[in-house]
């Protein structure tokens, strides 16, 4: 069995400018009102893992350039497009007007557990993670399709948003 790390030269990485051209992936992440650079880096690099189309930075996200965002994002922030609304529900209702389902992902009492979800493979969808203290608006979970749950088994029910987008981004990603 052979356990040899893989070299970065041996990944296949595509150049920011190879990553713009490939086929548009049909997922979008939305970010409203993430008070941490760091986590916006670390969903800017998680969305590039996963080929998303967009970020969707809202309210007091911060924007590149920045340097807290380049410092977890690792360069993510310049391949993956980006644009920020001052209020998440107008981007929220522009991505429903473009034909995106709007999906909060959110504890909410009719939320689907994302274990249960099976992604449509043609739909578009524009997720939506919320404020590391508040989450999502409650304006944009009115807003949205429906919301997705993360299943949790612990004491705290709550993880950091950036471990969110990872396993949200993984599991339709991996059923598509």
């Amino acid at each position: 069995m052979n356990n040899r790390k893989l070299l970065n030269i041996e990944l296949g990485r595509v150049s920011a400018e190879e990553y713009r051209n490939l086929p548009d992936s049909g997922i979008v992440v939305v970010l409203d009102n993430i008070r941490s650079a760091h986590n916006v880096g670390s969903a800017f690099r998680s969305s590039d893992s996963f080929k998303v189309d967009k970020v969707v930075l809202c309210g007091i996200c911060a924007v590149p350039p920045s340097a807290e965002i380049h410092k977890s994002a690792l360069g993510a922030e310049n391949s993956v497009e980006w644009e920020h609304f001052d209020d998440t529900a107008d981007a929220v209702r522009r991505l429903k007007q473009d034909g995106y389902v709007l999906v909060s992902v959110e504890q909410t009492e009719n939320s689907v557990k994302l274990d249960e979800f099976v992604p449509d493979p043609c739909a578009r969808y524009a997720l939506v993670f919320g404020n590391e203290v508040a989450g999502v608006g409650q304006d944009v979970v009115d807003a949205s399709d429906f919301s997705l749950e993360i299943p949790q088994y612990g004491t705290k029910h709550s993880l950091n948003v950036s471990v969110s987008v990872g396993i949200v981004l993984w599991h339709i990603v991996s059923r598509r």
